[in-house]
């Protein structure tokens, strides 16, 4: 397969050691990039070919095996072997003899020179959401079979010929607009250019009433090119939002990737920068300056799933009387005591929960009759394969980079041992202190309270697939005790439901258009824009 005309050589060399054991040798040509790369280099094997192996790893996926290399120059060869660590197949050894299919990759790292004065590499998103796999100018091979067997001693090569193509914009549409720069605040934290963007959803007669301005709904979650809430015009929410049923807002999602995540989570944080400057400061504004948006805090509503329940609720309480209200789905954990099943400050380790002589895995993920499906060590590792130093683009990574301090080597100072499992209670206790939620509530309810009465609202399945549940309760507890003002939002549990249960479509934009005509202040027209 040729892309764009450029010819790739990755060569990938299978050989197998005198005792049957398979081993990798991954190279790339001169003519697939002419420089020496820094990244990481991947084998992915399936036992089918009914899609190519680097669209198929996963915590439950297939066996993939991956190692950082550093200036390794066109021609020259990474080995991975028995020794390289995989997932979910531990060791290459341990493959079952049998015909398999796979494919090579390299993942190409940006190198950050950041005004911190800490030189990173890292993956630097080119605006596809951190999915390595996918993501332009990476490289990877075309998917061949083999066969692995004690008797194999036969050489295999593939020889790669693609580099992944730039991603395609939509678009802009009557309904949907798009805008994207570059982040002056975030460009001179990490040294190299870092942008924004947002897509707009317009309400019904925008253009018809050109001196009418809209309450917004700033949609949180992680990074995507779609539409917001999925709209397209002749879809079931597409038919609400033209009709005139549908409220007259204007809905935006943000995209912010950052080089830990597809997401930055919408704040400053040491390792990941100041993102929260740079949305408040930068792209809220460029938004507002472009769309006839209310600018008053009434009408400033935030929503959002997972980790935009996380950002939608830290925006609301960070910045609290810049927006109006937050309905938040299944947030990401918002008390520590119960980060996803682990207690960060009296649990010594992230993989076991020990009493005297037992030590019971800690789940990571569960179905809704309550019966574990992964544990946090397996998730674990299956970041720890896709990226070491916290450069996976996964879940548990980002926590780590956005919640915790910066270690002497300028990467992220882990909360636990992605290896042993063991916490540092030092870096829980940093947590603690920046970033726990119910925490920052209680510590300064009696200043925030007030600016926050009547503007939190939150949902969450009580079977909730990755545990948040658990701290949503503890988040709850502390707001049905507060006093001086007493909160005056909502918790909602779903009976049995998984992540990420709440209201949605027309049931939650209802929601959201009756809490800001309830919110305005008196004498305010909230009348122009329910047309």
């Amino acid at each position: 397969m040729r892309i764009m005309g450029i010819f790739i050589g990755i060569t990938l060399l299978i050989a197998h050691q005198a005792n049957g054991q398979p081993a990798f040798n991954i190279t790339f040509s001169e003519a697939a990039h002419n420089e020496p790369i820094t990244g990481r280099a991947y084998v992915m094997i399936a036992t089918d070919d009914e899609r190519e192996p680097r669209f198929r790893i996963g915590t439950r996926g297939v066996p993939f095996f991956g190692k950082d290399i550093e200036a390794v120059k066109p021609g020259a060869a990474t080995v991975i072997d028995k020794e390289v660590t995989g997932y979910p197949v531990e060791r290459l050894q341990d493959l079952p003899p049998g015909e398999y299919y796979v494919q090579g990759f390299v993942n190409i790292y940006t190198k950050f020179e950041r005004s911190d004065g800490h030189t990173l590499w890292m993956p630097n998103d080119q605006w596809e959401g951190q999915h390595f796999n996918r993501s332009p100018g990476n490289l990877y091979s075309e998917v061949k079979k083999i066969s692995i067997g004690q008797n194999t001693s036969e050489a295999i090569t593939l020889e790669c010929v693609n580099v992944i193509p730039p991603v395609p914009v939509p678009l802009d549409t009557k309904w949907v607009k798009r805008i994207k720069f570059e982040s002056k605040i975030l460009t001179e934290f990490w040294g190299q250019p870092i942008y924004l963007g947002a897509t707009i959803l317009l309400p019904k007669g925008y253009d018809d009433h050109p001196e009418t301005h809209y309450p917004a709904n700033y949609i949180q979650g992680h990074f995507s090119l779609r539409n917001p809430s999925g709209f397209m015009p002749g879809n079931t929410f597409g038919q609400y939002w033209t009709s005139d049923e549908a409220p007259r807002m204007i809905s935006v999602t943000f995209q912010h990737p950052c080089p830990y995540y597809d997401d930055s989570y919408a704040v400053n944080s040491p390792n990941t920068g100041p993102y929260g400057d740079a949305i408040m400061q930068e792209l809220i504004p460029a938004v507002e300056e472009q769309f006839r948006i209310i600018q008053a805090p009434y009408a400033r509503i935030l929503s959002g799933g997972s980790t935009g329940g996380w950002e939608s609720l830290a925006l609301q309480i960070l910045h609290p009387d810049f927006f109006g209200g937050t309905f938040s789905l299944c947030p990401d954990p918002v008390d520590f005591r119960y980060f996803q099943a682990v207690n960060i400050y009296e649990d010594k380790n992230a993989y076991y929960k020990e009493s005297g002589w037992i030590k019971v895995p800690t789940p990571s993920d569960r179905y809704t009759d309550g019966i574990v499906r992964l544990t946090y060590e397996q998730r674990n590792q299956y970041e720890l394969v896709r990226g070491e130093k916290g450069r996976s683009g996964e879940q548990i990574d980002i926590f780590e980079a956005v919640f915790g301090p910066i270690g002497e080597d300028g990467y992220v100072k882990q909360l636990f041992d992605q290896r042993t499992g063991k916490i540092d209670p030092e870096v829980a206790a940093y947590w603690r202190e920046h970033y726990d939620l119910r925490y920052y509530l209680e510590k300064n309810w009696a200043w925030l309270g007030p600016k926050l009465v009547g503007k939190l609202h939150i949902y969450t399945g009580d079977m909730d697939t990755y545990y948040l549940n658990n701290a949503t309760k503890l988040l709850e507890d502390f707001l049905e005790k507060t006093k001086d003002p007493y909160y005056a939002g909502a918790v909602e549990y779903g009976d049995g439901e998984p992540h990420c249960w709440g209201p949605r479509g027309p049931a939650l934009y209802k929601l959201m258009s009756d809490h800001i005509i309830d919110q305005a202040p008196e004498g305010t027209d909230t009348a122009s824009w329910r047309y």
